[in-house]
Order: structure tokens, then sequence, then C-alpha cells
């Protein structure tokens, strides 16, 4: 049986990829090391509670002692514990971010040598850390990193460390480097479930500098079997950038019509905000050349990603509105003003 260590596995990405991996995989034990921070939510994997492939221990990549625990006799790490959100690392407390994505990703890895040097180590990153990227360009795993923010600056640093331990230690280690994911169980702070949410509720949907800004947008569940065949086929020491390429490119303004139609409503609930918030690119692009000759293509297009991320949003209301009260509602308010 392969035992597999998760961290972060409660959050967005790493929650659909414990399922991915528990239905995929028969024969595997399934650890989720997950600090239930406020991204963290064991809901989004209530499915699994009754696994016997599955087990939750909530604690901290920080702390070396639990993760001493659990990296004994691992075959794969894979670290999704992250602090995340440019707009989190601009106005609170960088440290956290250096913390968690660089000295916990030490951590991770230190604890690995010492105990299962031979299991096989990746580390989930983002695209940002190539920071704004100008139109026509796509960076390679080769290019400058560039960070804009304590965020994307912390990933890099988290990155360069696991790279490092490659070298230095000869670990099994390697770096992927996603664009921007949407889907079900995403923390509705980010652009696509707050829009969606606000447009169900009839509340405005704050579109910043025209909505002229451009991502990527990868659908989780493609990002997911990306990062189960880097996993099985990717080579140690590498570096695999994961992302959708849409053609042509797609503004954020465009992306929102596309939420308004799938979500019914109407153009005046968009709110205009002027320029950019401190940190953000206007453009993320990558090269996906290489993660492509692994095999791996996307499946599932933008228009389709969007109806059905917003088919699920619809369906979980539970799930939300539970989260868009607290701590929430007082984050975007000092964001985005009153609801």
């Amino acid at each position: 049986m392969r035992k597999v260590l998760v961290t972060g596995g409660c959050g967005f990405i790493g929650s659909n990829f414990i399922r991915l991996l528990h239905s995929e995989e028969a024969d595997v034990e399934i650890i989720n090391l997950d600090m239930l921070t406020y991204a963290g939510n064991p809901k989004n994997l209530a499915d699994l509670e009754d696994s016997s492939r599955y087990k939750l221990v909530r604690g901290d990549i920080r702390d070396t002692n639990v993760v001493e625990s659990l990296v004994g006799d691992v075959d794969w790490v894979v670290n999704f514990a992250a602090e995340t959100h440019v707009d989190r690392s601009t106005s609170e407390k960088a440290g956290e971010f250096i913390e968690t994505n660089v000295y916990g990703t030490y951590v991770l890895l230190d604890s690995l040598r010492r105990a299962s040097p031979k299991a096989r180590f990746l580390q989930v990153g983002t695209d940002e850390v190539y920071g704004d990227v100008p139109y026509p360009e796509f960076p390679d795993e080769t290019a400058r990193l560039e960070p804009s923010s304590p965020y994307s600056a912390s990933k890099a640093g988290g990155d360069m460390q696991a790279l490092a331990f490659q070298r230095t230690a000869d670990m099994d280690v390697m770096v992927s480097r996603c664009t921007n994911n949407y889907g079900p169980y995403q923390y509705p702070e980010k652009l696509l479930p707050l829009f969606i949410t606000n447009a169900f509720d009839d509340e405005p949907l704050p579109l910043y500098d025209g909505g002229t800004q451009i991502r990527d947008w990868l659908f989780v569940d493609d990002h997911c079997s990306a990062l189960l065949l880097i996993l099985r086929e990717g080579k140690s020491g590498e570096i695999y950038n994961v992302g959708a390429n849409q053609d042509p490119e797609v503004p954020n303004g465009e992306l929102t019509q596309m939420i308004l139609r799938a979500t019914g409503k109407p153009a005046s609930l968009i709110r205009p905000v002027e320029g950019l918030r401190p940190g953000h690119d206007q453009r993320y692009a990558v090269s996906t050349e290489k993660i492509r000759a692994l095999g791996w293509s996307p499946s599932v297009d933008l228009e389709e990603g969007v109806e059905k991320t917003v088919a699920w949003y619809r369906d979980r209301r539970d799930w939300w509105e539970a989260i868009k009260s607290g701590a929430y509602r007082e984050y975007y308010q000092k964001h985005y003003g009153k609801l």
C-alpha cells in the first residue's frame, strides 16, 4: 500500500486532490495534515470521513514534532499547505507567509530527509513567482523569478528550499507551478467564488481597473490530474508549469460577463474600482510544453468550467453561506466596503 502525506488537504486544491487520489488509487493510505486555519475546512472532505484509507491530523507544518511523527514511512509527500492570497500578504503580517511557506516547507523537507530520504516530495507552487508577464511572453520553467508580493515571494522561497534539498541531500523532489485555479470548494474571497456568490445574492461585483487584468484559468480537476501525473511520472529535480493556456486570453472583465450569464444576473451588479491592488500583476501566463510532453492536457474549457462552478455553488449554499459571515465579513468590508 502506498502511503501519502498531503499537507493543507482541507483547503481548496488539496481537498480536490485528495478526492482524486482516493478514487484513482485503490491501494493508498492518505494522511491529511492541516492546521485548519480560515480556509481549511474539514467539510471539504466529509465524504471521506468514513474511509479506512483516509485520516485527518490537525497540525502545523512548522511543528517538527508533528511532522516527524507522520513522515517515517511515507512514499509521497504533497505540500499544499500555505498562507495564500495576495491581499492578505500585503495587508497583514507578511512574516506569517514566510513562516509557513518558507520555514514550513523547510521543516517538511528536513524531517523527510532524516526519516524517509527516498520518499517523493512535490512542492505545489504558483505561477505568480514569475511576476507580471508582458504579452506575448510565456515563461517556461527556467525563467527568472520576479515575485511582486510577499505571498508570491514566500512561495518562491519555498520552491527554492525544495530544489536545494534535491541537490544537497539527493532527495526525490519536484516543483509544480500552476495558474489560477477555480472550481468547487474554493474559499469565497477569490474572484470566481466571490463574484458567483455575490451575484446569487444580488450584491456588487468589485471589478478592478476596468477588468483588464489577465489570468490563465485552470479548472481544479485538471490541475489535480496534472499533479498526480507528475507524482507518477515526473523527474526528480524538475519544475513543471501547469496551465490551461486560454487562446484567446480572457481578461477579468470578460470572465465577469461569463459569470453573469451563468448566474442569470444583470451587468448592473458590476461595481467598478479604479486602479490595481498592491502586489497584483496585470498578466500571468506560463509555457506548459513540459507537462504536456508527459501526456497531460486540460479537459475543461473556461466557459464550461464556469458553468460547472456556478452550478456547484448554486447547489451548495449550505457550504458557502456558513463561511460568508463572521471573520470573512470583516475581511470583506475591510477590502471592498460594506456589503
